[in-house]
C-alpha cells in the first residue's frame, strides 16, 4: 500500500510543475497583408496566480512592424492559474515577402526579470493592389483646410530695420520743417476758435451788457494775447497794457468794456472789440510770419 502512494506521489508531483510554468503563446489574426496594412497580433499568458507578468507596452521595439494601437483585457483567473491576453495592432512597412515577430513576456521577481518568449509568428506580405477602375471617383470636398502660417523673423526684422532708418532719416532732414508746419496749423486752429468765441461773446454782450459777459470777453482776449506773445497779459492792467504794447487806443478800448463791470455802465463797445479782435490779429499774422521765416531758413 505504501508503495502505491509513493508512485501516486511521483505521478502527481510532474503534473503540479508543469500547472505552475508559464505559458506565453503569440500569434496574428490573418495569414497575410498587404504592405502597410492593419494587422492584429495575439499575445496570450498563462501562469500561476502568485506570480507577476508584464506585457510590452508602446516604448517596446516592435521592429519590422510598428505599433499602432494596443487593446487588453482584465485577468481572469481559475483554481489559482491567471490567463492574460493582449491585441497588438500593427503595420509592416518592410519589403521582405514574409515578416516574423515574437513579443516577450516579462516575470518580475525578487531581484531580477524573467523573460518569457513565444514560438515566433509569421506573416505573409502581399505585393499586389486591388485593380484601378477605368473611372476614378473622387470625394468632393470644398471644405478648406487652415494652412499654418509661420512667420519669416529674418525677413520681419530687415524690414522693420529699413523702415526705422527711413523713419530716422526723415525725421533728421524734415524734422524741423514737420515741427514748423503742425505749429503754423496748430496755431491757425486757435485762431479760428478764438475768432469764434470773441464774436459770439461781443454778440452776447451787445446784446445784454452784463459785468459776466464784459468779464467774459476780457479773459477771452488777455488770454489768446497771452498765448500768442508769451506775455503776461492777464498780471497787467489795462494801462500797463497800453504802456508795454506801445498802444493808448489798447487802453481806451479796454477801459469801455471795464466800466461795464466797475461802474455798471452800458456804453458802446463795438468799436473797442472790432480794435480787440484787430490787435489780437495783427499780433496773430505776425506769428505766423516768423514761423514762415524759420521754415524758409531751415
Amino acid at each position: 500500500m505504501a508503495k502505491v502512494r509513493i508512485l501516486l506521489v511521483f505521478l502527481w508531483f510532474p503534473f503540479s510543475l508543469i500547472a505552475q510554468e508559464v505559458k506565453v503563446d503569440g500569434y496574428f489574426l490573418a495569414d497575410s497583408a498587404k504592405l502597410g496594412e492593419r494587422v492584429g497580433y495575439v499575445l496570450k499568458a498563462t501562469y500561476p496566480a502568485e506570480r507577476q507578468l508584464i506585457f510590452p507596452d508602446s516604448t517596446f521595439d516592435f521592429s519590422p512592424f510598428v505599433l499602432l494601437e494596443k487593446q487588453t483585457f482584465l485577468s481572469s483567473t481559475q483554481d489559482s492559474v491567471t490567463s492574460d491576453s493582449t491585441i497588438y495592432y500593427l503595420s509592416n512597412f518592410e519589403l521582405d515577402s514574409v515578416a516574423y515577430l515574437t513579443l516577450p513576456v516579462f516575470e518580475l521577481s525578487r531581484y531580477d526579470s524573467i523573460t518569457h518568449f513565444p514560438l515566433e509568428a509569421s506573416i505573409a506580405v502581399k505585393w499586389t493592389i486591388d485593380s484601378i477602375p477605368e473611372e476614378l471617383m473622387f470625394q468632393e470636398n470644398n471644405v478648406y483646410q487652415p494652412i499654418p502660417k509661420k512667420w519669416d523673423w529674418v525677413l520681419i526684422g530687415i524690414v522693420s530695420s529699413v523702415i526705422l532708418i527711413l523713419i530716422r532719416g526723415g525725421y533728421w532732414l524734415f524734422g524741423a520743417r514737420i515741427r514748423r508746419f503742425l505749429f503754423e496749423r496748430n496755431e491757425k486752429r486757435r485762431w479760428k476758435k478764438f475768432e469764434k468765441r470773441w464774436k459770439d461773446s461781443t454778440a452776447s454782450l451787445e446784446s445784454n451788457p452784463s459785468m459776466e459777459a464784459a468779464d467774459e470777453l476780457l479773459g477771452i482776449w488777455k488770454g489768446y494775447m497771452e498765448s500768442i506773445t508769451s506775455l503776461p497779459i492777464r498780471e497787467w492792467t489795462s494801462s500797463e497794457l497800453g504802456e508795454k504794447l506801445d498802444d493808448i487806443k489798447i487802453f481806451s478800448s479796454l477801459r469801455t468794456i471795464e466800466l461795464i463791470i466797475y461802474a455798471g455802465a452800458k456804453s458802446e463797445i463795438k468799436n473797442s472789440s472790432e480794435y480787440l479782435l484787430q490787435i489780437a490779429k495783427e499780433k496773430y499774422e505776425q506769428k505766423l510770419k516768423n514761423i514762415k521765416h524759420d521754415r524758409a531758413t531751415v
